[in-house]
């Protein structure tokens, strides 16, 4: 990297660009739940900034970008991730990609590009696992997972240390008759058992976290067997949820963000179109939490976190990304 200084925000004449290869190497050296902790802490505070992300659609159905954007001034940065998906042709599956350019704002130059892909997945996970933390009695001991790709296991590893967990259940469709990846499954944590049903897998579960890419629901809240913690997630199918909107005014409703996530999140917008739901009745987001600004749910009904993915969760991480790599030089 060129410049000249030790201080991170010293103006540098070109952006370092930040492979998949180095975020890889740099990940366990980032403690992506406390940088989540102090960037929510900092927007409940007014000192960081989080408009809303916007889709933009490619001509003749070719596929989409979702930009995602954040004004952190903490660390004196600001900028954007641009996550595009690429419609596949001729049988070939889609191309899913982001990138996050990382800018000054003392400078106005810009300080990193970075592959944002392993970035993502870990501040989605991180990003429910404060979630977790916050909302989730303290004696939850039964965790289920719904999906086993790499976002599932990062949520995992993410949830695992959060509770005195007894028991870890996942299940996914795609691990029937896939022993090496329900060996892999298992591998993440001593205490994780692959179900071989969803049903099996939440049963008087305390949380339960749903880690897909469906665009519609893969629980049953019918089929619970008492009041439970309830996150999901966001990808890029339209309107895409993973509950049924209908009993979005039946829970105790709390989101990553609520200027921004009743606009975006699939269930929230039908549910308000179609369901007489408001997003006036969200309890509190991870800015209210983080300080002491909502009450937690009592339980007497089923609590549900939706995230979507903020910009400013990206910049935050992008910008540990850069700090430590500016440390290691």
């Amino acid at each position: 990297m060129s410049g000249t200084t030790n201080s991170p925000l010293s103006h540098a004449a070109a952006p370092f660009i930040a492979d998949a290869a180095t975020v890889r190497a740099a990940l366990p050296h980032l403690d992506v739940r406390g940088v989540l902790a102090r960037l929510f802490a900092s927007l409940g505070r007014g000192e960081a900034v989080q408009p809303p992300q916007t889709l933009a659609l490619f001509p003749q159905q070719a596929g989409d970008f979702i930009t995602y954007l954040g004004v952190l001034a903490e660390a004196g940065v600001f900028g954007a991730k641009l996550s595009p998906y690429i419609a596949g042709t001729s049988g070939n599956a889609p191309i899913i990609t982001a990138w996050t350019a990382l800018m000054s704002m003392q400078t106005g130059q810009p300080l990193m590009w970075c592959d944002a892909g392993l970035l993502t997945t870990e501040r989605t996970a991180g990003t429910t696992a404060l979630a977790v933390d916050r909302l989730a009695p303290r004696e939850a001991r039964r965790l289920a997972v719904i999906g086993a790709g790499a976002v599932a296991l990062a949520h995992i590893r993410h949830a695992a240390p959060l509770r005195a967990w007894e028991s870890i259940r996942v299940f996914s469709p795609s691990l029937a008759g896939d022993a090496a990846r329900a060996e892999q499954v298992r591998a993440t944590d001593a205490r994780v058992s692959v179900e071989s049903s969803a049903q099996a897998c939440v049963a008087d579960a305390d949380v339960i976290m749903l880690c897909t890419s469906s665009g519609k629901p893969v629980l049953a809240l019918d089929t619970l067997t008492k009041p439970a913690l309830i996150t999901s997630i966001s990808t890029n199918v339209a309107q895409a949820h993973e509950i049924d909107p209908a009993a979005l005014p039946t829970l105790d409703v709390f989101c990553d963000y609520r200027r921004t996530t009743p606009h975006s999140a699939g269930e929230m917008t039908i549910a308000a179109r179609e369901h007489g739901w408001s997003p006036d009745a969200i309890v509190g987001d991870l800015a209210d939490l983080a300080n002491d600004a909502c009450p937690r749910p009592t339980y007497a009904r089923h609590a549900f976190f939706r995230s979507i993915g903020l910009g400013l969760e990206d910049i935050a991480v992008a910008y540990a990304l850069y700090a430590h790599l500016r440390a290691a030089r």
